[in-house]
């Protein structure tokens, strides 16, 4: 059956379906990159909020900024915007299909029809799904970079941007204007601290034009920090062939295991939904809670990645199910990373990290271990060498991470080590490749890229240390390296 407003009546009995008058719902948000993870997560809460007969002047008006973004809103658009979910127990899978969004903004360069869509006073939050690479952030300092071509491009063409920060700049300079109160900016992705590097990325760039309108930004816009949490698996044929078993023809069909959990500061002077009602947790220690699962998850998805991308497993639930691979992860998130996070509120962290070995181990997500290696360039930074920086900093060792991050090195040289070739899987895979093969001779070249490691290339211990692992990973194999650090 394929997704309409005229069938959603006729939708199987085993899949679930709006119970609101969508008909009856307005726009409140204007939500930036509608891909998997923000419809298996705040279009699901959103959806939820709406089945209780409440909220429904916050609908989801989809809207992007890149080429890919105008293709998911063509796909979405022609299911009257609306999506499955697909919800993988181990034990059993169930579907429903959410209505929480009630249109798309069209993609344009300048982005004309999101900044008037922005503009509208019944727009009260502007949300974010733009990855973990889409803030403009210098490694080295760990703030926003004014000098990145795209940001230079929008500064030089304020009134005509082609970043998603231009673009709310330009709406927020036009509310302004009009004595419109400003909207909130809501950032949903999963980057440290996500609120203030939102705020940084927006108010940065409109200091480069318009310094007086940067400083109201700073102080009359909030940017709320929070936690966002839901593996979410890539669509692909398996997907789409699971969307089908319900009775679904839906183009865009999104798969995710059935935990889920989004932490928030709450601090939207324009108003929100109240998601409280729906599991949402507002808080003012969003830190702590970003902390452990940034660390423990994000972390150990990078962990497992690169060492079981050097076997040629498939699979997160497949590394798992590898004694070595399992006992390698425990062993790190034990002794190396729940050391040195932070107490969160109510809160156990070995439950937690019991809680992602149980989630990983999920045979039904089917996470594809390709999708945990990719963008390493972005996201080790994030998930494993802030780790290893706050061990040095205790004067801790890091065995385990320094390892990790060989294996990661070493899986950048692009073959496996039954000697598969490694398809390009990082939007700087040229030169990590290149780097790869350098440290192949000199280990310290790979510390030496400063976007991802800053200064620690000048941490004499760290460079002895990440050499020998190196040297050794390259010499007898991870599998080997990895028996001799679980001993």
């Amino acid at each position: 059956m394929k997704l309409s407003n005229a069938t959603l009546d006729l939708l199987p009995d085993d899949v679930a379906r709006p119970t609101y008058d969508r008909s009856a719902l307005s726009a409140g948000i204007v939500h930036i990159g509608c891909g998997n993870f923000h419809r298996a997560h705040q279009a699901v809460y959103l959806d939820d909020l709406f089945n209780l007969g409440i909220g429904h002047d916050w609908a989801l008006l989809g809207a992007g900024v890149r080429a890919g973004d105008a293709k998911m809103g063509e796909v979405l658009m022609a299911q009257d915007g609306m999506s499955s979910v697909i919800e993988l127990d181990p034990g059993a899978k169930s579907a429903r299909v959410i209505g929480a969004m009630t249109g798309f903004v069209p993609v344009a360069s300048g982005n004309a029809p999101l900044i008037a869509a922005m503009s509208d006073p019944a727009i009260r939050i502007v949300s974010l799904t733009v990855t973990e690479g889409g803030y403009f952030i210098d490694p080295e300092t760990g703030t926003f970079s004014p000098t990145h071509p795209d940001i230079a491009a929008d500064a030089a063409n304020p009134d005509a941007p082609d970043t998603a920060f231009g673009a709310i700049i330009a709406a927020l300079k036009a509310r302004r204007a009009a004595g419109i109160a400003p909207f909130t900016v809501m950032c949903c992705d999963n980057v440290p601290h996500n609120g203030h590097v939102t705020r940084d990325a927006v108010v940065g760039l409109a200091q480069l034009s318009d310094p007086e309108l940067a400083g109201w930004i700073k102080s009359n816009v909030a940017f709320p920090n929070s936690m966002v949490d839901r593996i979410t698996p890539a669509t692909g044929p398996r997907e789409r062939a699971l969307a089908e078993s319900f009775g679904l023809e839906d183009a865009a069909p999104v798969t995710c295991e059935p935990f889920r959990q989004w932490v928030m500061e709450d601090n939207f002077p324009a108003g929100r939904p109240p998601l409280e009602k729906v599991g949402v947790t507002f808080t003012d220690a969003v830190d702590r809670f970003e902390t452990m699962k940034i660390r423990i998850l994000n972390g150990g998805h990078a962990i497992i990645a690169y060492a079981a991308g050097l076997r040629d497993i498939d699979f997160a639930h497949e590394a798992l199910a590898d004694p070595q691979i399992r006992a390698y992860l425990d062993k790190i998130e034990t002794t190396e990373i729940l050391p040195i996070i932070p107490p969160v509120p109510d809160t156990d962290l070995q439950d937690y990290k019991q809680l992602i070995l149980n989630r990983f181990s999920n045979p039904e997500i089917a996470d594809q271990i390709r999708r945990l290696c990719f963008d390493g360039f972005n996201r080790q930074p994030k998930f494993i060498i802030t780790s290893i920086r706050d061990r040095l900093a205790k004067e801790l060792g890091c065995d385990g991470l320094v390892l990790a991050s060989a294996l990661w090195c070493r899986y950048c040289a692009g073959t496996t080590e039954t000697g598969a070739e490694i398809a390009p899987n990082d939007p700087n895979w040229d030169r990590l490749v290149a780097t790869s093969n350098e440290a192949k001779t000199r280990p310290a070249a790979w510390l030496e890229m400063s976007e991802i490691y800053g200064d620690l290339s000048k941490n004499a211990d760290l460079v002895a240390q990440f050499t020998k692992t190196l040297n050794d990973v390259w010499a007898r194999g991870s599998q080997a390296v990895i028996a001799d650090y679980l001993k």
